[in-house]
């Protein structure tokens, strides 16, 4: 069971931010590897590309986590990767209030995460999966409904 961070603004101490990097391993495998990253409760999963000894070409793979998932995280990097070692430090994560707020547009609505600092808004995303289905089901580019939702909030 994956556990999500509390959505009220505050620091979190206990963050580990972990890295490999990878220049052997097919590109299929990498998708499968964020995966198990996820479910195993990763904060985040990205990919870098790199150029390593010899200007080989690899692949920076950084997640972060708390510090209770660092051993299940290197468990995955090792069992499902083809690194050899990992790094890893400890970080602080400031993260913004969440609130979530119902938009109307022209084909129903959808949900918008707004992020907030010091108790206002200073970020808002619409939910990237609402609107796609939205754009979808009224064979309408996903670009105008976001500029829909955007004119809801005000910002166009």
């Amino acid at each position: 069971m994956v556990s999500h961070p509390p959505n009220h603004e505050h620091l979190d101490e206990h963050m580990v931010k972990m890295e490999v990097n990878l220049d052997d391993i097919p590109g299929e495998w990498l998708g499968y590897v964020m995966d198990l990253l996820f479910e195993a409760g990763a904060n985040d999963v990205f990919y870098t590309p790199i150029y390593m000894k010899k200007n080989r070409p690899g692949i920076l793979l950084q997640l972060l986590c708390s510090h209770q998932k660092v051993t299940k995280m290197k468990e995955i990097l090792f069992n499902e990767t083809t690194t050899l070692g990992v790094r890893y430090f400890p970080l602080t994560v400031h993260r913004l209030e969440r609130e979530y707020k119902k938009v109307m547009t022209e084909w129903g609505t959808v949900t918008v995460k707004l992020g907030l600092y010091n108790g206002d808004v200073v970020q808002n995303a619409p939910e990237f999966e609402e609107c796609k289905a939205m754009a979808q089901l009224y064979n309408v580019p996903l670009k105008k409904v976001y500029e829909q939702v955007w004119k809801a909030l005000g910002q166009i």
